[in-house]
């Protein structure tokens, strides 16, 4: 069974369905990971979810943090940007049955000796304190309040990770970290306003790429990662990065990861642009 990770779709379900042609999906033999941003910027949200949810136990999709605004604009939270290509799925006769699959997807997965994690990992949490706390976000998420959090989950602050922490600002630093973290100091205080960096170039004094901090809990493990579109296809013993630009008119990028995390083959394919560049992914 070959197992595929798959970068950033944002709502590109054409370029979706030519990469898993390329690949050879069997959902009968393979295992598919999505490592998070199903939906936004691209045109076909709405398929990408539905065939994302067809595929039953054969694929596994984290949460990335264009999905988490998606559920919070289908609680009223907040309004839709200007930018978002969101309507269809909000207006879809299956929307509630989307967006309650939606909201039970992990924030975190450990397959193969593989982390993977939307966007990155804190210097202080190993990959068994990561799954842990990535645990304790889905329980809220699953939960039948899991609105209520829609409310309290977005801000900067906390931006550094605390064992003392509880409550909404322990939640908060949790899901930022998984799902927004690019760039922090080497404490682990993070920093959220600078996008279009391609990794250590553009970084403000102090800060650098999560995945380069000395002595980081993770430093030994295979880390698998998207978001960050302008980093692209990144490969060394201990990371993979994905998100390589596809709606940004990119690649769509698979790795396929064989017997174990050594064992890895890039496949992707070509994106028409969906957006125009700028802004980050």
């Amino acid at each position: 069974m070959a197992l595929y990770l798959i970068g950033d779709v944002q709502g590109c379900d054409t370029a979706l369905g030519r990469l898993l042609d390329e690949i050879a999906f069997s959902p009968s033999r393979d295992r598919l990971v999505l490592l998070g941003d199903l939906v936004n910027r691209g045109p076909e949200s709405l398929a990408v979810l539905r065939r994302m949810a067809a595929l039953g136990d054969a694929a596994a999709c984290l949460l990335g943090n264009h999905d988490l605004h998606l559920l919070v604009v289908s609680q009223g939270v907040r309004r839709p940007h200007r930018t978002d290509t969101l309507g269809d799925i909000l207006a879809a006769p299956d929307r509630d049955a989307l967006l309650d699959w939606l909201r039970h997807r992990p924030m975190a997965l450990h397959e193969r000796g593989v982390l993977m994690v939307h966007a990155g990992v804190l210097p202080q949490w190993s990959a068994a304190r990561t799954m842990q706390l990535a645990a304790e976000v889905e329980t809220v998420l699953r939960g039948a309040d899991w609105h209520v959090f829609m409310h309290q989950m977005y801000g900067n602050q906390p931006d550094e990770w605390h064992d003392g922490l509880q409550g909404t600002a322990r939640l908060r630093v949790i899901v930022n970290a998984l799902t927004r973290l690019r760039l922090c100091t080497a404490d682990g205080r993070m920093e959220f306003d600078t996008k279009d960096s391609s990794g250590a170039d553009g970084a403000p004094p102090g800060f650098m790429p999560w995945f380069d901090v000395p002595g980081r809990q993770t430093a030994d493990d295979v880390i698998a990662f998207g978001h960050w579109s302008t980093l692209g296809w990144l490969e060394r013993p201990d990371l993979i990065s994905l998100d390589t630009g596809c709606v940004w008119g990119g690649c769509l990028s698979a790795a396929r990861i064989g017997a174990d995390a050594r064992d890895r083959e890039l496949i992707q394919v070509r994106c028409p642009q969906a957006r125009k560049p700028g802004g980050g992914a």
